[in-house]
């Protein structure tokens, strides 16, 4: 990775460090989330692409079943340990999880 921003800041002569008071917390973040061996979990599939995931499993589209499905992958024990964050489709920030948490 560190190869790569310094491939970037030799062929980018307007680059420029960002100056703000958040900069330490948005490099902190940003080394959690590319932290070696993890990476980021995509659940963000829309309404549409459940459909045609559930379709062949002979599963309506519900909204209910969709909360299921993105449970099964969010609560999966242990997954923190090999994801670093994850992609959320915008139906899934006001669902909740079978613990009754927000995901």
């Amino acid at each position: 990775m560190a190869k790569r921003v310094e491939v970037l800041q030799t062929q980018l002569p307007a680059y420029n460090r960002l100056k703000t008071p958040y900069e330490a917390e948005l490099v902190a973040t940003a080394k959690q989330i590319t932290a070696p061996g993890k990476g980021l979990l995509a659940a963000d599939e829309s309404v549409g692409s459940c459909a045609k995931r559930f379709a062949p499993l002979g599963l309506s589209n519900t909204e209910e079943h969709r909360r299921q499905y993105r449970a099964l992958m969010l609560e999966c024990e242990g997954i923190e340990q090999y994801i670093s964050g994850v992609i959320l489709h915008d139906e899934t920030v006001y669902q909740k999880a079978s613990t009754g948490e927000t995901f």
